[in-house]
């Protein structure tokens, strides 16, 4: 995709969503909070029953016709959907205030492979098709159950840590969902993880009974998916974010794989794709909510509002 095209389909995207925050300016967001509720569906691709959060902004009960873009959270390793609870205020005071149009939240439950899936379709024995039950069934769902902008234009995913790869992965590997990707201390590691990563231990990219497989990691992880997403020739609005503190290995060998030096590695390689606009936060703080929860709320408004291309210099 040209530059100029790819900044035009960005303009359509920021106008798209100012046009959201225009529509609710006569005061229905922020007359109440927006409200959350349990559900569950059946996933096709699990055989199983899918839990999430969903979160509907103040006036959505009220607007009937009127639809929202839709942000789809990812838990981290261990946690479940409750995690991304606490951000319902949040958003609450970020519509009102207008720095966002009214939003749907989606927070789906990740409990396999011992709440350590990294959100991929595993091959292990006890492995299951997480991927495919959020980016198809639990989309579908979504999509059939409430009144969303039903296109890759209305959608953005964001995660921490574990979530961070998801959210990260998803982006890339389903540009045609996906518009936007909110990427919170990423769990991602080039060209493989550290020896003691989780990534290695509960059998998400094992391949059968063995717990890790290193050409199932590689095969899945961004540089080999980068060609595919090159190839549909979609924009990509990306804002990643991670605290100086992250602990550090053990080993100095494995320095490259501190999850603050695996953000830069990140964001290099994708800095110079050309469909992909991408910003990099370092803050103070460390593998918690003290970086996640600022920089989500950051990012939500970046996405919301991508900046124009720099001006480029006459040769």
């Amino acid at each position: 995709m040209k530059t100029a095209e790819k900044w035009r389909s960005l303009l359509c995207f920021r106008n798209l969503f100012s046009a959201g925050i225009a529509l609710f300016s006569a005061g229905t967001a922020g007359a109440e909070p927006g409200k959350i509720s349990a559900n569950v569906f059946r996933s096709a691709a699990l055989g199983d029953q899918l839990s999430y959060l969903v979160y509907l902004p103040s006036g959505y009960d009220a607007s009937r016709e009127a639809r929202f873009p839709v942000v789809y959270l990812l838990h981290g390793r261990g946690n479940s959907m409750e995690a991304w609870r606490m951000i319902a205020p949040d958003l609450d005071r970020m519509i009102e205030a207008k720095q966002i149009p009214p939003v749907i939240a989606v927070m789906p439950d990740a409990p396999s492979n011992h709440r350590a899936n990294y959100y991929i379709d595993s091959q292990a024995t006890d492995g299951r098709p997480v991927e495919t039950a959020i980016t198809v069934d639990l989309v579908q769902h979504i999509d059939a159950t409430f009144r969303t902008v039903a296109q890759r234009s209305g959608r953005i995913v964001a995660g921490y840590s574990m979530g961070g790869y998801g959210a990260l992965r998803f982006s890339l590997a389903h540009p045609e969902l996906f518009f936007a990707a909110i990427v919170l201390s990423p769990a991602v590691y080039f060209p493989l993880p550290p020896r003691a990563s989780s990534t290695r231990e509960f059998g998400a990219f094992g391949n059968g009974d063995v717990k890790f497989d290193d050409a199932i990691y590689r095969g899945k992880n961004y540089p080999a998916i980068l060609p595919t997403f090159q190839a549909a020739g979609r924009p990509l609005v990306m804002f990643i974010a991670v605290g100086d503190d992250e602990a550090a290995n053990a080993d100095p060998t494995e320095a490259s794989n501190d999850l603050d030096y695996e953000a830069h590695t990140l964001y290099n390689h994708l800095r110079r794709i050309k469909e992909i606009a991408v910003e990099l936060r370092v803050v103070n703080g460390g593998h918690n909510w003290t970086t996640w929860r600022p920089t989500f709320l950051e990012g939500l408004i970046h996405v919301f509002h991508p900046p124009p291309p720099a001006a480029v210099k006459p040769k």
